[in-house]
């Protein structure tokens, strides 16, 4: 499968989804990695989350357009960082899509879902009570999609652990477009970061991302 679609959001930043309709060896066989790696893959169960490593490390290499070793490691607060190349990333996936957003200049955050009614169970778990009430009725489910997505995209541009969603991550108000953007600011402590977060809907799917500081 190719790339299912793309984004350029200036010269240096871009993201891309990649539809996983290849079985896992099919995904291997297109990826150098050493031992380490290796043995990682193959404590993966043969599912979803075999898949879904595969396929970002994939659409990573297809994104950098090399066929040379992408050494990719996870620091300690999880977020993955390429040793050898100069390119911010992040990675996400959801069911059938993987998702990459790369970046030469700035820090860059991704997350992609699968829409479905279960957000409203979780829904004050990461919103403010004055978030939800910009929630609009018609689109609830959307809407609420946007605003888990844009978060966890925040969560992941900023890179540090310890930082909640409810109590640390705050969005402005905003009505629900197919595709947009919305205001956001992470506080914590010392740290009052504001972000601009671009979001889409894609078939099923909701992605949100953002690119931060340098």
């Amino acid at each position: 499968m190719a790339i299912a679609y793309r984004q350029h959001i200036d010269d240096d930043t871009e993201f891309a989804l990649w539809k996983i309709e290849e079985e896992a060896n099919d995904l291997y066989v297109q990826l150098q990695l050493n031992e380490e790696e290796k043995a990682y893959v193959e404590k993966l169960s043969n599912g979803k989350r075999h898949l879904h490593w595969l396929g970002t490390r994939v659409l990573l290499r297809k994104m950098l357009r090399t066929d040379e070793y992408i050494d990719c490691k996870v620091d300690a607060h999880g977020k993955p960082y390429l040793v050898n190349l100069p390119y911010h990333i992040s990675l996400s996936h959801s069911f059938d899509y993987a998702a990459v957003m790369i970046s030469r200049t700035h820090k860059v955050g991704i997350d992609i879902e699968q829409i479905k009614e279960k957000v409203e169970r979780i829904a004050r778990k990461f919103m403010q009570p004055q978030e939800l009430a910009f929630i609009a009725e018609e689109k609830r489910i959307e809407h609420l999609y946007v605003c888990w997505c844009a978060k966890e995209a925040v969560y992941k541009c900023h890179g540090q652990k310890e930082i909640s969603f409810v109590d640390n991550i705050f969005l402005e108000p905003f009505n629900f477009e197919h595709h947009g953007v919305l205001d956001a600011r992470l506080q914590k402590n010392e740290l009052n970061i504001d972000y601009t977060v671009g979001y889409m809907q894609y078939q099923d799917y909701m992605i949100g991302y953002v690119k931060g500081d340098v």
